[in-house]
């Protein structure tokens, strides 16, 4: 799934720069966005992001694409690959900012893990 973010005055901190928590916010929304759409019925919980390295840093104005990938799947579990990058409006080129991964597990009602319900194909 891609999706685009404009990054705002509210998201800055006083350098002018991207705070580095808006940024996961978004990767955290995006990729849940991400893994109901894929597994509808199911409920999930986000249970970890690795490697949390901001690569380049980001101004107001900036138009970020998220990239959000499957790359792993088990019996009560998902992980996904989040690739963000800054989107030029002059060329059309995008810049890689910020990678991770982040995994979800599925849920029952009462809040215990069970196997993910059958989710789409790709």
């Amino acid at each position: 799934m891609e999706t685009y973010k404009l990054v705002l005055p509210e998201h800055l901190n006083h350098y002018g720069f991207l705070f580095g928590g808006n940024l996961l916010k978004w990767i955290d929304e995006v990729s849940y966005i991400t893994v109901s759409l894929d597994y509808p019925g199911c409920n999930f919980v986000t249970v970890g992001m690795d490697k949390v390295e901001f690569k380049k840093s980001i101004r107001g104005g900036t138009i970020l694409c998220f990239v959000t990938e499957k790359s792993k799947i088990g019996h009560t579990s998902i992980e996904y690959t989040v690739n963000v990058f800054k989107k030029s409006i002059d060329t059309g080129g995008r810049v890689l900012v910020f990678s991770t991964n982040i995994t979800f597990v599925c849920l029952n009602e009462k809040g215990v893990k069970k196997a993910l319900c059958a989710g789409s194909p790709h």
